[in-house]
């Protein structure tokens, strides 16, 4: 978990550099939406980038909550502001998938919105309730086969990371668990501490202190390969299902049309302009 904090920042420090040296910018409070409940891994890293910009370019910058329509309110927010770098959106990997599970999208992703930066990738884990009678991932499978149906999971919303990883465990392994979609990865994760909910895949970051507390059971992580924090729980690639990847990311997104580092009247040092390959 440290070390994702740690890349965050490191990804951070490339966006601030150009930026603080566009004059004037930024001249007043920052809005960073996020379109997800607090204490999910999108509120959390959004956090990090607002700490740290904060301090690098001595303004203020704050985060807006936005949760619901599977970030669809979140991104709408965004692209409602002037697109001059004071609001920023901090995207999920939901951004990229959304038209895949929903059958219209009102515009396209990748016209309306530019890139910043890419904050971090990380894998998710297959996380249930210690009274689900698995202890790997290949024994909740044979669980799910046995009772169609009767398992759920829960994720934050449509079209999300949960959502899209769970889906592509149940096509590759052929069982039927339902869904519950949230408003938000903490009010899904509440209802799977409570027993409401067989379970979920959940980035490790927000899995982890939970599974530590024997308050979740991990049975496998979604990357190919082992999570430094969680060494001891196999990848779903390794113990049941070949061929299995999901990992998460996420990054700073602006509306289409903010300046990008070009614009910036600032002028690179003659020297090293001149050193650098054409």
């Amino acid at each position: 978990m440290l070390r994702s904090a740690l890349w965050a920042l490191t990804g951070l420090s490339l966006l601030a550099a150009p930026v603080a040296a566009q004059p004037g910018y930024p001249n007043r409070t920052v809005r960073i939406v996020v379109p997800a409940t607090p204490g999910g891994g999108s509120d959390l890293f959004a956090r990090l980038a607002a700490q740290y910009l904060a301090s690098v370019l001595g303004q203020q910058f704050v985060i807006d909550n936005k949760p619901g329509g599977g970030t669809l309110v979140g991104m709408d927010a965004v692209l409602h502001a002037p697109p001059d770098g004071h609001t920023l959106y901090l995207s999920p990997s939901t951004t990229t998938s959304m038209h895949v599970a929903r059958k219209s999208m009102p515009y396209d992703v990748t016209k309306v919105f530019v890139p910043v930066t890419q904050l971090v990738e990380l894998p998710q884990a297959l996380i249930i309730h210690p009274s689900v009678a698995a202890q790997t991932t290949g024994e909740f499978i044979a669980l799910a086969k046995r009772e169609p149906g009767k398992l759920t999971y829960g994720s934050a919303g449509i079209g999300t990371a949960p959502h899209m990883a769970m889906e592509l465990l149940k096509s590759m392994a052929g069982i039927d668990v339902q869904h519950i979609p949230y408003r938000g990865v903490s009010q899904s994760v509440t209802d799977i501490l409570g027993g409401c909910v067989s379970g979920m895949i959940l980035n490790v970051l927000t899995s982890k202190p939970h599974v530590d507390q024997g308050a979740m059971r991990a049975l496998g992580v979604t990357g190919l390969k082992r999570s430094e924090a969680m060494p001891t729980v196999p990848t779903i690639n390794e113990s049941a299902l070949p061929g299995y990847e999901a990992l998460q990311w996420f990054g700073l997104l602006a509306p289409a049309g903010t300046p990008s580092r070009s614009s910036s009247s600032c002028k690179p040092n003659s020297a090293k302009a001149s050193a650098r390959p054409r």
